[in-house]
């Protein structure tokens, strides 16, 4: 298939961002807990400018920390997006596959001389041997016509599925969704700065983005309830 041998090297990237992402956030918090402890221990001794200096590089320690945690989450969903649709379209060449072979055994089925000398000389022999036994010499020949032609009960149990109806499979119902199109996550994905949002992630497309803007961001609807509020 094409596209999917480059799969396990972008996996392996992805896992080595996010191992690396997890790294950077360790460090952080053990800077947290240094100036966290250095704080405690000489706060008596400070003068109000400098704990809140102080303080602010906790504080700024803090965001360093959570923008990490939400580029390991967004790295995370796009990876999940990225197997996805390797398995979707696996399933809809393996059901494309399975519907090419049965009509192939079909074809030979029907046309091969092998066949046709089998069909004939399993006639004559009906014909030879009806007298007494009725129907039954080609009622027990039904079953075998059948399997050769049908193939496994689990080959006839994924040829039910047209290949179109793979592509068009229904999301996981216990997926979450996101964004302002109530739709799963897929591609890049920014998460919105106030605590309170409701939705919290948001496709980059369906908020007029291209890339992650620096800073805080708000999506369209917090942003009105700020401008409310004021």
């Amino acid at each position: 298939v094409p596209g999917i041998e480059n799969l396990p090297c972008e996996l392996q990237r992805n896992f080595q961002l996010m191992r690396e992402l997890d790294q950077r956030t360790e460090d952080k918090k053990a800077e947290i807990d240094s100036l966290a402890a250095e704080y405690i221990e000489s706060v008596k001794n400070m003068l109000p400018e400098e704990r809140v200096n102080h303080l602010k590089k906790i504080q700024s320690a803090y965001s360093k920390c959570k923008e990490y945690s939400d580029d390991k989450v967004q790295l995370a969903m796009q990876t999940y997006e990225m197997v996805d649709k390797h398995i979707r379209r696996l399933d809809a060449d393996l059901a494309r596959f399975e519907a090419d072979l049965k009509d192939k055994l079909e074809v030979s089925d029907f046309e091969s001389p092998a066949s046709r000398s089998l069909k004939k000389g399993r006639s004559q022999k009906d014909k030879s041997s009806s007298r007494g036994r009725g129907r039954r010499t080609s009622e027990e020949d039904t079953p075998k016509k059948k399997k050769l032609k049908g193939g496994s009960e689990f080959t006839d149990n994924i040829l039910s599925v047209h290949p179109s109806d793979v592509l068009d499979m229904p999301v996981d119902p216990n997926e979450p969704t996101y964004c302002l199109c109530h739709q799963v996550s897929y591609g890049e994905m920014i998460g919105c700065d106030n605590p309170d949002c409701p939705i919290e992630w948001f496709h980059f497309a369906c908020v007029d983005l291209t890339t992650k803007p620096k800073g805080k961001w708000f999506c369209p609807r917090c942003i009105q309830e700020r401008k409310k509020k004021k």
